[in-house]
């Protein structure tokens, strides 16, 4: 798996407990598996259509730095489906994985289309 981007725990991302909010946690997720999504279909009209098998295991407290790991684990005619990691720079401990990630590669009036590329499951 390769991290991509790292973040910095900051106050506006903790929850009432002084740790990362996970909802805050899912939002970067969401946004950089669109972001590999976008860079893999050279298009920029993708979408999230699921994510499955979500696991927090551990946190992460402010002045923590995360990063985040994408990797392909299948590509279909119009999708990819993703697995992602994210850990805490600081512990090496990994706060969440989520095996499965759709993302789905749309035409211009938001309808899936064939991506037509030689996508490699590293």
């Amino acid at each position: 798996m390769k991290f991509h981007t790292r973040k910095w725990i900051k106050p506006e991302d903790l929850n009432p407990n002084g740790t990362l909010f996970g909802g805050r946690l899912l939002e970067w997720i969401d946004e950089e598996a669109a972001l590999y999504a976008i860079i893999q279909f050279d298009n920029q009209k993708v979408v999230t259509k699921s994510m499955g098998a979500i696991e927090f295991l551990t946190s992460a407290e402010q002045g923590d730095i995360v990063e985040i790991g994408i990797k392909i684990t299948k590509v279909g005619n119009a999708y990819i489906a993703l697995s992602c990691e994210v850990r805490n720079v600081m512990t090496q401990e990994i706060i969440i994985s989520i095996s499965n990630i759709i993302m789905v590669n749309l035409d211009e009036n938001g309808k899936p289309k064939a991506h037509g590329k030689n996508l490699k499951i590293v």
